[in-house]
């Protein structure tokens, strides 16, 4: 009999993708079914970038290459981390892996042992807090409240600070709020961090998907001590709709980038090769589609906004977000209520009840640690974003 070893029992599956395999189920019933659950962009990866990958095979790169990089890559994410972030690195310093969700792994692996507290703003991205204790680690939520802007200050990181505390997650924009840290928000945390000789996993995946008016800023743009306890995570699959590819990076202090490459050389090895020469492409290449995928994520954003706030009316709220494609629609107000006599409870009651009943799927905030809210996505068109608001402001409006 095969025994589960008791480190994997800790870990939850994931109820995003579970509410998804619920919402394709229906759909390959025949049901139109809305879906504000997705986490990735509705756009097809740009054309220049799907030829670098054909012309990579039609070459025969298709062998091996460094695990932790194919070089010009490397060399590719250095320039952009000098020319956009004005951040410093040697080609050593930066680890190409399977995803930016892979490189958030190597990152708390190599840094977490056994017992240490972990930092995590709440609401989080769900797989914080599993990889967290998959690595031996202790998540500690610091609660990031609505009415804040779903933001954490630098005193209540400095409050949670305990004799266990080793690393911070840092997120923004975030998923699944959409907040960004102005500069001045970020630098009052770093201020904590060097007092308390914290590491920073700063994971700026939404990096270009980012609102505000403000440019965005790296905690280990701070200081040159910020950047040594820092490991900035970031890849292409949202700000270049290459989430299928799989390819994500981290650059890190030397011996951490080192230590994480000697890892990654054991686990997975290199990412597929062709991703690589196709995200030199999208690096390198004409940013105007995904220009134009921001634009159009921004007049979604405002459409989706304004028909919020006429939704306010029927107990719904939301805090404005500056960054991602995510919406945290506040519906607290509905629970305790019934749905022809099925009740709501919480939000995965919600979800499960809206989507059964008016084919709408969302994420229930629970999944993020903050049970008030449901997150939308408006990474689906403007016809379906605009019906599926509508179905939902049905539905509150037929819970009694």
């Amino acid at each position: 009999m095969v025994r589960i070893s008791e480190r994997i029992k800790t870990i939850a599956p994931s109820m995003t993708l579970a509410m998804s395999a619920k919402a394709n189920e229906l759909k390959a019933a025949g049901e139109r079914v809305i879906n504000f659950g997705v986490g990735e962009p509705d756009f097809n990866t740009p054309a220049h970038i799907v030829d670098a990958a054909k012309d990579a095979l039609d070459k025969g790169y298709t062998k091996y290459v460094a695990a932790a990089g194919l070089p010009a890559l490397k060399k590719a994410i250095v320039k952009k981390l000098k020319s956009e972030n004005n951040l410093d690195y040697d080609p050593a310093q930066i680890v190409v892996s399977n995803g930016a969700k892979h490189s958030i792994f190597n990152a708390l692996f190599a840094t977490v042992n056994p017992g240490d507290e972990v930092l995590v703003p709440k609401p989080y991205w769900l797989t914080y807090p599993e990889v967290i204790k998959s690595c031996g680690g202790v998540p500690v939520y610091v609660m990031a409240k609505a009415r804040h802007g779903y933001k954490v200050t630098a005193a209540q990181i400095e409050n949670m600070i305990t004799e266990h505390t080793r690393v911070l997650i840092l997120n923004s924009p975030c998923n699944p709020t959409g907040a960004v840290y102005t500069e001045q928000e970020i630098r009052n945390i770093a201020e904590v961090c060097e007092k308390y000789d914290l590491t920073v996993i700063s994971d700026e995946i939404y990096e270009k998907l980012n609102y505000s008016g403000q440019p965005h800023f790296s905690i280990a743009q701070v200081s040159p001590e910020m950047k040594d306890r820092t490991i900035v995570i970031n890849g292409l699959s949202k700000s270049y709709a290459m989430t299928g590819w799989r390819l994500g990076y981290l650059a890190a202090p030397l011996k951490v980038a080192k230590a994480i490459a000697s890892f990654q050389s054991h686990s997975t090895s290199n990412v597929n090769t062709m991703t690589q020469y196709a995200s030199v492409a999208a690096l390198e290449g004409d940013d105007k589609p995904m220009r134009d995928m921001l634009k159009a994520f921004g007049a979604r954003r405002e459409k989706m906004l304004a028909k919020l706030d006429e939704m306010k009316e029927l107990g719904l709220d939301y805090v404005k977000p500056d960054g991602a494609f995510y919406v945290m629609l506040l519906c607290d107000e509905v629970y305790g209520k019934s749905y022809h006599g099925e009740k709501i409870h919480g939000s995965m009651d919600f979800s499960e009840i809206l989507l059964a009943q008016k084919l709408v799927a969302t994420t229930p905030g629970v999944c993020f640690g903050d049970d008030d809210a449901i997150r939308l996505s408006y990474a689906l068109s403007t016809e379906d974003m605009l019906d599926g608001l509508k179905r939902i402001a049905d539905f509150v409006k037929d819970c009694k």
